[in-house]
């Protein structure tokens, strides 16, 4: 079976509904997706950028916002824009990295939704913490392996990969 690496950041906005639909056309074309959390952040300051290219010029993040509810809505999906952007998807993304291959795609998904869908803000662990529960996965210590210095370096370590 054909694999996709597929890299995503939790702040990103189009990655939602990137993240929303991947599986399930995967599964139709009988591709694997392979999840892959990263950080934009320090990709794009190596493009000179401190920010987000959208808040970087308002004209293109306006249009941005009215295109990812233009794509929601065409593909049925919940939108709503959280009250901050970009947001920082650290712990979100650390502790992603740390899930199962099985785990990991529920648990971005509902990350996302709470975004994107419900216009909230995921850079409060409370948020991260809730998530996990709801899941049913040990919020504890998946949030203690999530903030571990090896983990932090694998992640490091991906981000750099995916450039």
């Amino acid at each position: 079976m054909p694999r996709l690496d597929f890299w995503y950041d939790f702040g990103s906005t189009y990655s939602y509904p990137a993240v929303m639909r991947v599986g399930e056309e995967a599964r139709k074309r009988g591709v694997e997706i392979v999840w892959r959390p990263l950080l934009l952040g320090p990709i794009f300051q190596k493009s000179g950028l401190n920010t987000s290219p959208f808040r970087a010029n308002p004209v293109k993040c306006a249009y941005m916002w009215r295109d990812l509810e233009r794509l929601c809505r065409k593909h049925g999906l919940p939108f709503r824009q959280p009250p901050e952007f970009p947001q920082n998807g650290l712990l979100a993304a650390r502790t992603a990295l740390i899930l199962s291959e099985e785990q990991r795609p529920e648990f971005t998904r509902a990350v996302f939704v709470h975004e994107f869908g419900e216009g909230g803000v995921i850079s409060d662990d409370a948020v991260i913490r809730s998530v996990l529960e709801k899941l049913k996965l040990p919020v504890e210590d998946t949030i203690a392996r999530a903030l571990s210095p090896e983990n932090k370096l694998r992640l490091r370590h991906d981000t750099e990969q995916a450039e």
